[in-house]
């Protein structure tokens, strides 16, 4: 027996995006549902860069103190290692003004369980876990909901006013809604692992390190009793590193980073690698009658910069702002779903074109043995004019169009 349901807004995927989204719309009264496929949020190697315009935008959702109060370590700069082992400041999160001065590194489980425990305190808001959205629930041309399965294996449907898919660059809803992005060449992937962090080592406090050598490169992220690390390589190698066996990457690891060989056998084997296939592409349109596809599922970012969390916080500012009003009203029309992809497309292509530019110009002559570290011209520029240092850091931090939490979302809401 299939049981059918219905709730005014339906999120499908309960990352940042959705979270947020949530959050937002049931702040404005709207009846919401969050579907969210795991049943908790703890799993490794997400991206857990938090922008100084995400931050501001907890402070106007008088949640600043609660976020500040999450564990996290502060980044005041953008540095990367120059061919002669010294370390070159890109941008200078600090030269912006206070509080919104660094970047903050927070799990992102953390964050998640943060905004679901702000949501529930609204009347409106409903988060399922263990509930995966697999298909499409149609009227004509017109998307009414989706067809949802349990983790015990029950299936279900909820119908909707409008549905949101927020779940991921691997879009289940997407696909079934027969949109495909157009995808850019990347010239790396990345392999996620743990390796243990003593007790001697954590009073030295949290940051990320990134290291280049040769055709490689890693960033440690230093976690509460480990580290969480990412070796970056050319694109399409993960055949070819697993065929080498778990010695031979513990080698290429203690090589960029003398200072793990003696905790490089946490590795037991190759399963304890998780590669990550980077995508950076985009939707030509984000939306049909009745759905609305935001963050990862409507463009998919390079970890350049650690800025996919934020854009896709951005995004359901933009359309919980947007959409608020004619949700209220029971009117959304595809005029309303455009005008959220109108707001966010362009910051989103030049974000994406920024980081096209910086695997042309670093990621691809590195990772093809070219050459190690920055381009000369970068190196000499920023040292010899360390107040350029700045135009990048407003760049990564706020983006092109930082949104504001919207007044019906603020803690002086009536």
């Amino acid at each position: 027996m299939t049981i059918t349901e219905s709730t005014g807004v339906l999120v499908c995927g309960g990352g940042p995006a959705g979270m947020m989204l949530g959050l937002l719309l049931a702040r404005a009264g709207i009846e919401v549902t969050v579907l969210e496929k795991h049943g908790d949020f703890l799993r490794d190697f997400r991206g857990d860069t938090v922008h100084p315009a995400t931050i501001r935008l907890m402070d106007e959702l008088g949640l600043g103190d609660g976020f500040r109060a999450l564990p996290q370590s502060r980044l005041g700069n953008l540095s990367l290692p120059a061919p002669d082992g010294s370390m070159v400041t890109l941008g200078d999160f600090e030269a912006l003004p206070e509080p919104y001065n660094y970047l903050a590194m927070v799990p992102q489980w953390d964050l998640l369980s943060f905004l679901a425990k702000a949501a529930d305190e609204e009347p409106g808001f409903t988060l399922r876990m263990n509930t995966e959205a697999t298909a499409l629930l149609r009227d004509g041309e017109k998307v009414t909901g989706v067809r949802y399965r349990t983790a015990d294996g029950r299936d279900g449907q909820i119908r909707a006013e409008l549905t949101v898919a927020c779940d991921g660059r691997h879009s289940t809803l997407r696909r079934d809604a027969g949109l495909t992005p157009k995808e850019f060449r990347v010239p790396f992937d990345v392999w996620w692992f743990r390796l243990p962090r003593p007790a001697d080592e954590r009073a030295v406090p949290a940051g990320v390190t990134p290291v280049a050598r040769g055709p490689e490169a890693l960033i440690s992220l230093a976690r509460d009793d480990y580290y969480q690390v990412a070796y970056f390589t050319a694109k399409g190698a993960d055949a070819r590193l697993r065929a080498e066996g778990t010695a031979r990457f513990r080698e290429r690891i203690a090589h960029l980073r003398p200072d793990f060989a003696d905790r490089v056998g946490g590795l037991a084997s190759m399963d304890d690698v998780h590669v990550l296939d980077v995508r950076l592409n985009r939707l030509k349109r984000w939306y049909l009658d009745g759905l609305l596809l935001i963050g990862d599922a409507a463009h998919a970012m390079s970890p350049a910069g650690g800025v996919g969390i934020n854009l896709a916080i951005q995004d359901a500012v933009a359309a919980g702002t947007l959409l608020a009003e004619p949700l209220r009203r029971h009117t959304v029309t595809l005029t309303d779903l455009a005008a959220v992809q109108r707001r966010r497309y362009r910051p989103t292509v030049i974000v994406q074109n920024a980081q096209r530019l910086l695997q042309r110009v670093m990621f691809e002559k590195q990772f093809a043995g070219k050459r190690s570290g920055p381009p000369k011209s970068m190196l000499f520029l920023t040292r010899a004019f360390p107040g350029l240092r700045k135009i990048p850091a407003r760049f990564v931090g706020f983006g092109p169009r930082p949104e504001h939490a919207p007044a019906f979302a603020r803690p002086d809401r009536t």
